[in-house]
């Protein structure tokens, strides 16, 4: 037996009262040949810088891909990019037997700030189903469209290499790789448009997901993860930041008034999105380091995942440390020595591998793992011990459950317990006012779901129409 696991297992013992925590004997992960641990570190080290490269490149030789350029052109503007990325998705689906399902979801938007004529806003996107939860949905995005200093300049070059070429050469090359597996849940690969104008991309797939009652259990937005070079005069290529809302936007008063005595204020399911990003990254992806960043966005600025905040779902921006402003939004032009413009010079393309392999590994251990656990309630007060429950899943892939819990000041989970295949289980002398407590579903193979904080605050099932 793993010598960790007997030691967590044997723990765990002392932690649970009989009458509410039954144990596993020895859950069958313990001694499996955890081949899709294996396949993990495989996903990891199969993203290839050179296809990435090539296909940013492939990406800036359109020219522009303003979301209000050229639609008919084959070579330049937007249209040509789509079209593209829509045959790429299509070569992949053919080498794995047509495994994805590639659709384009869009709108026609207009009397907009940004697009006050009507425009066609198109997103690719590829949808790997799942063998068993099909409808459960992981999602990694990255935007098409590109601009200059004027955000409505259509018509000048905006080669667009780092924001966003990176993001969507990420998802094509994540869609190459995870193809290769089967999961349980679905992966879904978005190329998104309209970010520039208004993230209208992200709100027209937003709605299809609410439309076609996805369960979206996590959307990793990468947006920018190619530039290593900061125009603080920082370079690094070891770090990523991960940013993630608090609070829902859509949380309700009463929910508020919940939360307010029962903490959860860093909880939400995005954070935990976030917190397990970040494991993923400390176990699989080497030399990287992840920095949990606790804000929607960059400050004052946004992304694609907002709408999928917006809409209560679990979302997260993943993206470089070290910016360089000379390279987004800007002209092509020199000025006093400095070079201006997203070229394809600015792009490491090593790191690009490095932040897709960290998508990629995350997508596949979410679809592999079971569903977030469902209705978990803590209980404890003026007690010396605390209890947790949960809605027990009706899945063969589950081997049980595991207890999270921290100091409510410490950022990342420090402590857990493996409790079995039941759903309760109560902490002997772990006294609830001291930290916070959270619950993750394992399956066989020791593959484990995001964790899920108690009540609305961390359900990764709470979304609202908006």
């Amino acid at each position: 037996m793993n010598l960790a696991f007997k030691n967590n297992f044997n723990k765990s013992l002392r932690y649970c009262f009989v009458t509410t925590c039954t144990l596993l004997a020895i859950p069958s992960f313990a001694s499996s040949t955890l081949t899709q641990q294996q396949s993990l570190h495989a996903i990891a080290a199969d993203i290839s810088a050179n296809r990435l490269e090539q296909d940013v490149s492939k990406l800036v030789s359109f020219g522009t891909r303003h979301t209000l350029s050229e639609t008919q052109s084959d070579t330049r503007g937007i249209g040509a990019a789509r079209r593209w990325i829509k045959d790429e998705f299509a070569k992949i689906s053919a080498q794995c037997g047509g495994c994805l399902e590639i659709i384009e979801v869009k709108q026609t938007i207009s009397g907009e700030k940004r697009i006050p004529n009507p425009v066609e806003v198109v997103n690719i996107i590829a949808i790997q189903r799942g063998k068993s939860d099909p409808n459960r949905m992981v999602i990694m995005s990255g935007d098409i469209d590109s601009r200059v200093s004027d955000v409505m300049d259509f018509t000048s070059d905006s080669p667009g290499a780092n924001d966003n070429a990176t993001g969507v050469a990420g998802v094509i090359e994540s869609a190459r790789v995870l193809s290769k597996y089967k999961f349980n849940g679905s992966i879904v690969y978005a190329a998104l448009s309209g970010e520039e104008q208004g993230l209208f991309g992200g709100k027209i797939l937003t709605q299809y997901a609410i439309d076609h009652n996805w369960q979206v259990h996590g959307v990793l937005n990468n947006d920018m993860i190619g530039n290593i070079a900061g125009v603080n005069g920082v370079i690094n290529n070891t770090t990523a930041r991960l940013f993630s809302e608090g609070t829902r936007v859509v949380e309700t008063p009463e929910q508020a008034r919940v939360r307010r005595f029962t903490g959860g204020e860093v909880d939400s399911a995005s954070r935990n999105l976030a917190r397990y990003i970040d494991k993923v990254a400390d176990d699989y992806i080497p030399n990287l380091d992840t920095m949990l960043v606790y804000r929607l966005d960059r400050f004052g600025r946004g992304g694609h995942h907002r709408p999928f905040n917006d809409a209560g779902f679990a979302a997260i921006r993943i993206m470089e440390t070290n910016e360089n402003y000379n390279r987004q939004h800007q002209d092509l032009r020199t000025e006093n020595g400095i070079e201006y413009g997203d070229t394809i010079a600015g792009v490491d393309f090593n790191y690009t591998a490095k932040l897709t392999s960290l998508n990629a590994v995350s997508l596949a251990a979410m679809a592999w793992a079971p569903a977030p656990p469902k209705n978990v309630k803590i209980s404890g007060a003026v007690l010396p011990s605390t209890t947790l429950s949960w809605q027990a899943q009706n899945n063969e892939n589950i081997a049980g459950y595991k207890i999270y819990w921290r100091y409510t000041s410490e950022p990342q989970w420090q402590y857990s317990r493996f409790v079995g295949s039941v759903n309760t289980a109560t902490l002997e002398n772990i006294v609830i006012d001291n930290y916070y407590f959270g619950v993750a579903a394992v399956n066989k193979q020791g593959i484990e779901s995001p964790v899920v904080f108690p009540g609305d605050v961390g359900s990764f099932d709470h979304a609202i129409t908006p």
